[in-house]
C-alpha cells in the first residue's frame, strides 16, 4: 500500500530508503544501548557519566523521529520494531550487569564511533539521489561526533 508518493526515481528511492533505515535502526538502538549503560553505570564518576548518558539518549531519540518522519514522507514505511533493530544495527551490544564508569565511556564511544561511521557512509550515498536526506544525516552526524568527542576525552 503506497499512501505517500515521493518525488525520487524507483532507484533513487531505494537508496534512500536504505539509508533512512539503516540510520533509525542504528539510533533506536544507540538509545538503547546509552539507557541500558545509564541504569548500570558505577564508580567514582556515576553523576557526570550518567547525566552524559542521558544527553545520547535524547539526541538519538529525537533524530531517530527526525529520520523516521523523513521516510514517512517520502512514502517509505519506517521499522522501528526491536526485531528490525536487533537483526540491523551496527552498534555492539551494552552489557549485563553493573559498568564501571570508565568502561561505560569506553563503550559509549565505541558505539557512537559505529553509528558515526554507518552515517558517514549514508552522507555519501544520499548525496545524489536525495541532498534533503543527505543534510539530515549531515546534522546528526555533527551532533553524534560532538559527543563522541565527549566521551573520548572523559577516558583520555
Amino acid at each position: 500500500m503506497y499512501v505517500v508518493k515521493s518525488p525520487l526515481s524507483d532507484a533513487d528511492l531505494k537508496t534512500v530508503a536504505d539509508a533512512l533505515q539503516g540510520a533509525l535502526v542504528d539510533l533506536v538502538d544507540l538509545a538503547l544501548v546509552a539507557k541500558q549503560v545509564h541504569w548500570n553505570v558505577v564508580g567514582p564518576r556515576f553523576r557526570s557519566v550518567h547525566l552524559q548518558l542521558d544527553e545520547v539518549v535524547d539526541s538519538a531519540r529525537t533524530h531517530s523521529d527526525t529520520v523516521a518522519e523523513r521516510a514517512s514522507a517520502l512514502g517509505v514505511s519506517p521499522d522501528g520494531r526491536a526485531a528490525t533493530v536487533a537483526a540491523g544495527s551496527g552498534v555492539s551490544s551494552a552489557s549485563a550487569g553493573w559498568v564501571k564508569d570508565s568502561d561505560a565511556v569506553a563503550a559509549l564511544a565505541e558505539a557512537l564511533g559505529a553509528v558515526i561511521t554507518r552515517m558517514r557512509e549514508r552522507i555519501a550515498s544520499t548525496a545524489e539521489p536525495d541532498p534533503v536526506s543527505q543534510d539530515i544525516f549531515i546534522g546528526i552526524t555533527a551532533d553524534l561526533e560532538k559527543h563522541h568527542w565527549m566521551f573520548q576525552a572523559e577516558n583520555a
